[in-house]
């Protein structure tokens, strides 16, 4: 029997006509706490009023399940393995949330049979009609398989920490996209930030070298203090933002969000091309 939250996504869906902005939240290495964002920046976007559908793309390896403390009765393995619908596997979440499971168990969802990646296609579109963002938290790194869905969305937000491995290697995942899309915008979050200097001085270095040998400029979208708290809400299980609110996590969350929402009105998008028929050329010419 269909559930009652498919069902009612289901009647958003005929009644809505927006057309959601898609974001790659992405990092170079692991362990940069780039689900962590991903999630909370989500709650944050949807404390704004604004509806969001977090997918979790770090297929096999997902975390937005244990960050929250919920096993989700379906997950995205679910829509491939057992033919399930996108609409049924959305989970809602904390706050409301709307999210899709990475689950387990399977390796990649690039390399799918042709008829398998159409009905993926055909699901997914009409989802960006019922949100206002799709914020997708990619696995950590970049693959030739993923390559080709990153370079379909709207925005790339890169997670990175003020660790010079870290901040390298998002150097790398950046460069590695620059060369296949020229005019894909970029925007930092440095986490683990011990102060603003150590944030800002991070976002310097990184804007500087790919001003100089990538002659691209890029934004700082905001900086996470390395707060307690965050370790704490990952051990009890639940968003830092939902945790303890008014902490110093919580507080840069928020401004992050609440700068990029006012920021989606003055981006001048040069590819309005839509992310579904980007992702169907891409794909396409990847068989």
């Amino acid at each position: 029997m269909e559930n009652d939250q498919a069902k009612s996504l289901r009647e958003r869906l005929k009644t809505l006509r927006t057309q959601a902005k898609s974001i790659a939240v992405m990092s170079g290495k692991g362990g940069v706490g780039k689900s962590n964002f991903s999630l909370n920046f989500s709650l944050a976007l949807q404390n704004a009023q604004k509806r969001v559908l977090l997918f979790d793309l770090d297929i096999g390896m997902g975390n937005i399940d244990i960050l929250i403390g919920e096993s989700s009765r379906l997950t995205i393995v679910d829509f491939f393995n057992k033919n399930v619908s996108l609409t049924d596997i959305i989970t809602t979440g904390p706050n409301n949330l709307d999210y899709i499971s990475g689950g387990t168990g399977l390796g990649t969802i690039f390399r799918l049979s042709e008829e398998i990646f159409q009905r993926f296609i055909q699901e997914l579109e009409p989802l960006f009609n019922a949100y206002d963002f799709v914020i997708f938290d990619m696995g950590a790194g970049i693959s030739e398989d993923s390559l080709r869905f990153i370079l379909c969305v709207d925005e790339i937000i890169v997670i990175t920490t003020p660790e010079p491995t870290s901040m390298t290697d998002a150097y790398a995942a950046i460069k590695h996209i620059c060369v296949n899309h020229e005019t894909m915008p970029f925007s930092i979050v440095v986490n683990r930030a011990f102060n603003r200097k150590i944030g800002d001085f991070t976002f310097n270095r990184l804007a500087q070298t790919m001003k100089q040998f990538l002659k691209r400029e890029v934004t700082l979208l905001g900086t996470i203090p390395d707060d307690s708290t965050i370790m704490k809400a990952v051990i009890d299980q639940k968003p830092f933002l939902m945790y303890q609110p008014n902490c110093h996590a919580s507080k840069a969350i928020n401004k992050i969000a609440n700068d990029f929402i006012n920021r989606q009105s003055s981006i001048d998008v040069e590819d309005a091309k839509p992310f579904i028929a980007k992702l169907k050329y891409f794909f396409m010419k990847g068989r």
